[in-house]
């Protein structure tokens, strides 16, 4: 069924949006994506989507979101933040408050305009950072609220909700895309693509995972 219908990948050129635009591009007819600017730390997370987008010869709208940057002084919107991760039961200088939230409303406003009723992000609950906006009854909410809001029946997907990094590299794996997401993406708070720095959290989480998975898959193979 899903085979005949479009949606909107929420596209960042990370190794969990980009996972899912290559399960989007699976799963429906018709897939978009759509990225957003918000002055972010590094602006080689939009060259990264541009240019990924391009390569799969996938629609890719870019919107402004600058408005954010204003309103949410954080370690991915002021160089002067360090990048730390949640101390004491804090939230973690990444934390962009409002971020998702405005995402994935503004996303359902453009999936309105091109006919897509599906919206596809990469959060996940399992390795949501210490990030409210990534928790499942979180999605959920904002997905009955848009659909009230429009009149409309968005259906957001979240595939890696309940995967862990081991096992979102398991699914670019057995989508065989696994070295395209290991060479291509960006993930890395210093804005390195590929394996990134190593050093932090961002890379810590995503190379971790990546050496346990590569770790089990060696061991099945054996």
């Amino acid at each position: 069924m899903l085979k005949n219908e479009k949606a909107i990948v929420v596209f960042s050129g990370g190794q969990d949006s980009t996972t899912c635009l290559f399960w989007a591009l699976k799963t429906f007819k018709e897939v978009e994506a759509v990225t957003f600017d918000y002055q972010q730390r590094h602006r080689k997370e939009i060259e990264c989507a541009k240019a990924i987008a391009q390569e799969l010869h996938v629609k890719h709208h870019l919107l402004d979101m600058q408005l954010l940057n204003q309103l949410a002084p954080n370690a991915l919107t002021r160089d002067q933040i360090e990048i730390t991760n949640e101390e004491d039961g804090e939230l973690p200088s990444t934390f962009v408050p409002g971020r998702n939230l405005l995402f994935f409303s503004f996303a359902a406003v453009l999936a309105s305009q091109v006919n897509a009723k599906h919206i596809i992000t990469g959060v996940s609950e399992t390795d949501f950072s210490g990030y409210p906006d990534c928790r499942d009854a979180f999605i959920k909410s904002l997905n009955v609220s848009i659909n009230l809001s429009m009149d409309k029946q968005f259906v957001i997907h979240t595939p890696l909700m309940w995967l862990d990094k081991e096992e979102t590299w398991k699914l670019a794996d057995e989508l065989h895309v696994l070295d395209y997401i290991r060479d291509k993406t960006l993930t890395c708070y210093e804005g390195i693509i590929g394996d990134g720095c190593g050093d932090c959290p961002a890379c810590q989480l995503r190379n971790k995972g990546l050496e346990k998975y590569l770790i089990a898959r060696k061991g099945g193979e054996a």
